[in-house]
């Protein structure tokens, strides 16, 4: 479905506004930090485990960042960003918290940037050596006076969303239909519920039934059979997420996942680390795990298994 929000472009300089029905909004590098790794990661989300260390020593000490992360071409791409000194500026600007819809980057719509799009009378932001960035107007020559519209085009494809605690999508009055909403499925559920009640004779009935037609149903022993099996199988995909989740937590500044096996029965996975305190702190969590552990001769990596 095609977004219909207007895309406000917000950048330190804008002017106030008064904004009385929901936009996206699209932030200027002045509001986030950006870092681009390659990385032999698969998963966006082994990326956004590992982006707090990529970000040492370049944050402000205090203030709680958040992180986006999204592959582009070979390179994983890391933004850090405070919602809370967004929403400050946001609301500072005229657009109060709740008509903020979305939340883009500048960076998201890099291929949008063919030339310079003019800020005001001494910003532009354009695309310089694979970044969007700012750069002074008069540093850009004879192009000062080739500038982009921006306009709903840039809207990429991912947001971000900057809701504090005190804000709130939906309106009072929205949230009367659906206290209204509430009570009507609780009414259809009491209602369903009682004829669910109302049949349980017809259904033992069905079920005599159907046992005579299947006699090896009524044996206890397949019928419990049927339900160790399915158990067994949900045990086994939970088993499987447990792996992967404290796999995740293995990956740490110093530390990169290279390959991942897992299948019905056994896992395994290899680590590179650089360092020796890091190989440690490698292997102790693998120890909490009770993973097996076997360093692989000749090189920095460590191999990590087990059986589900």
């Amino acid at each position: 479905m095609k977004n219909t929000k207007k895309l406000l472009l917000v950048h330190q300089k804008m002017k106030s506004t008064n904004v009385t029905q929901a936009v996206n909004i699209m932030l200027t590098p002045q509001f986030y930090i950006l870092k681009k790794e390659k990385l032999p990661l698969r998963y966006a989300y082994q990326a956004k485990n590992i982006a707090p260390s990529l970000f040492e020593g370049l944050l402000e000490e205090g203030a709680r960042y958040e992180y986006k992360v999204f592959k582009e071409k070979d390179m994983w791409v890391f933004i850090a960003y405070d919602s809370e000194n967004i929403r400050d500026f946001l609301f500072s600007k005229g657009i109060k918290e709740e008509y903020v819809s979305k939340v883009f980057f500048a960076e998201q719509a890099l291929e949008s940037f063919v030339r310079p799009l003019h800020l005001n009378d001494k910003e532009s932001m354009l695309a310089l050596d694979n970044a969007v960035v700012l750069v002074p107007k008069g540093a850009l020559g004879e192009q000062k006076q080739d500038s982009l519209v921006f306009d709903n085009h840039f809207t990429p494809k991912s947001a971000v969303s900057i809701q504090g605690e005190k804000g709130s999508f939906i309106h009072k009055k929205q949230a009367m239909y659906l206290s209204a909403a509430c009570v009507l499925f609780a009414l259809m559920f009491f209602i369903e519920g009682r004829g669910y009640g109302g049949n349980s004779k017809a259904s033992e009935a069905q079920m005599n039934t159907l046992l005579e037609a299947y006699p090896s149903l009524s044996s206890s022993y397949t019928r419990d059979s049927f339900v160790e099996k399915y158990e067994h199988i949900d045990q086994a995909e939970r088993n499987k997420r447990a792996v992967v989740k404290s796999f995740s937590n293995m990956i740490f500044k110093g530390v990169t996942l290279t390959t991942l096996s897992l299948n019905e029965k056994t896992f395994k996975a290899t680590f590179s680390h650089e360092g020796t305190e890091i190989a440690q702190k490698l292997k102790s969590l693998a120890a909490q795990e009770k993973y097996k552990l076997k360093e692989i001769e000749n090189s920095t990596s460590l191999e990590i298994g087990g059986v589900l």
